[in-house]
């Protein structure tokens, strides 16, 4: 069980995970573009399927515990343990 902090930019051209950055108070989180509009969870939707995808979990794996209406959120991954689910997020952005 993972914790996974995220900024989440809906409306965005394409669907992709950017990276890692940090807010003015230095809190590090997961920055995500995501194409859908955050109207009616659209874009917390798009955001679970494409990090389960990314991250080889299935989509119930993934839940917003917090955040759910916000640009910063905070994701639970069922499954991995921070470990494994820094070593999937470092394995992502080598790709890109």
């Amino acid at each position: 069980m993972a914790n996974l902090p995220i900024r989440l930019q809906p409306g965005a051209a394409v669907d992709r995970i950017e990276g890692w950055e940090a807010d003015a108070q230095g809190r590090r989180a997961l920055k995500v573009r995501v194409r859908a509009r955050p109207i009616d969870g659209e874009a917390n939707d798009a955001l679970i399927r494409l990090l389960a995808k990314s991250l080889g979990v299935s989509k119930s794996s993934v839940t917003v515990v917090r955040g759910g209406q916000s640009r910063s959120k905070m994701l639970f991954v069922d499954g991995l343990d921070d470990e494994t689910l820094g070593a999937r997020i470092a394995e992502v952005l080598s790709r890109d």
